[in-house]
């Protein structure tokens, strides 16, 4: 800090994995709960209402702290570029140490900004750490009652799935408000978002000047399709959420990862957390994304590569798996719909909504 279940899992089988989150009861878990301290069963799938120009953007932090003025004024003009009105969430400029402002503080804002009819979406500023610490003081309840648009990546992994796991909204992984708003970015926040088109996830072939493309590139792990809710974020922060009540349900989902700044060391630790969790065995297929700075160390002659840690976690599990997606702490993104079911080409290296992410 960044078949069958085992080939192609049909249409037919994701018509009945909808069929049976419908038929259970919703549980959410409200601040302090009881049904906070355990993962209910799946809520049913719940989408927002699209955006459109004129509606209101709410700014939260619900991790790190931003020490400078310049990066709030940025993310409010390309907001409002995008055709948005701007609203900064109250304590959005707090500081608590290296927060961005309490626990309690961080929370409210996530509550009030759903809360306020007057606010269509809210997007994260930035990332950095502790967004698992203020998720029991969130109002799961009161979000499920008035769903909105919800983003950011990073560290907002634990927001994003925590709200999806607990009310059934589908939340995006996609850019901060303090990303770089590139053509790519904006493109593909606007389709999933805006105009609720049923996108099909696809690195653009760039070759530049060269006789073959050299970024951008896609790697088959193990071939194959697969459909299933897509579930994930960042490594680190999800591997620390594990056995909480916002922990994602694997069964039978695409899980998603990425990663920025960690020695290969830390990704094989993190990976195998999510292993002996028993999570890895029961997805339906992984998308890797990038992971940014993710080296050796210095003094780490010796050690895996990347490559290798990935054969060594995802090979075995006969599920189909493919690397270099365009997501994570690289400057062109894409906008990942975590809770909506989606279908996975390892071959192509695609990932396709099976329907629209907002309503």
């Amino acid at each position: 800090m960044t078949t069958t279940r085992r080939q192609f899992i049909g249409s037919g089988a994701a018509a009945l994995g909808a069929t049976a989150a419908a038929a259970v009861a919703v549980v959410v878990a409200t601040p302090g709960s009881a049904a906070a301290q355990a993962t209910p069963a799946p809520p049913s799938l719940l989408r927002a209402p699209r955006l459109k120009a004129g509606d209101t953007i709410a700014l939260i932090n619900p991790s790190g702290a931003i020490y400078e003025r310049a990066p709030y004024a940025i993310a409010t003009e390309s907001l409002q570029a995008l055709g948005f009105k701007v609203r900064e969430a109250p304590n959005l400029r707090a500081r608590y140490g290296h927060f961005a402002g309490t626990d309690a503080q961080r929370a409210a804002d996530v509550n009030a900004m759903f809360a306020d009819p007057t606010v269509h979406g809210i997007l994260a500023m930035t990332g950095g750490s502790g967004g698992n610490r203020m998720l029991p003081l969130v109002d799961y309840a009161a979000i499920r009652r008035t769903p909105k648009f919800l983003g950011g990546y990073s560290d907002l992994t634990a927001l994003i799935n925590a709200v999806q796991v607990q009310t059934g909204l589908v939340t995006f992984h996609c850019p901060l408000a303090s990303s770089d708003w590139n053509e790519f970015s904006v493109g593909w926040l606007r389709g999933a978002v805006m105009e609720g088109q049923t996108l099909t996830l696809a690195n653009p072939k760039d070759r530049d000047d060269t006789l073959v493309a050299k970024s951008g590139r896609i790697t088959t792990l193990r071939g194959g399709r697969a459909r299933g809710p897509l579930v994930g974020g960042n490594l680190a922060v999800l591997s620390a959420m594990a056995g909480s009540a916002y922990w994602p349900h694997f069964d039978g989902a695409i899980l998603f990862l990425e990663d920025v700044n960690e020695y290969i060391y830390r990704v094989d630790r993190m990976l195998s957390t999510l292993k002996l969790a028993g999570a890895l065995d029961r997805v339906a297929g992984v998308v890797l994304g990038g992971f940014t700075n993710c080296g050796p160390g210095d003094g780490n002659y010796g050690t895996l590569t990347l490559d290798e840690v990935f054969d060594d976690y995802f090979k075995p599990l006969n599920v189909p798996v493919y690397s270099g997606a365009l997501f994570g702490h690289i400057k062109r993104k894409f906008t990942l719909p975590v809770g909506l079911p989606v279908e996975m080409d390892a071959d192509a290296g695609t990932l396709r909504y099976l329907q629209p992410a907002v309503v």
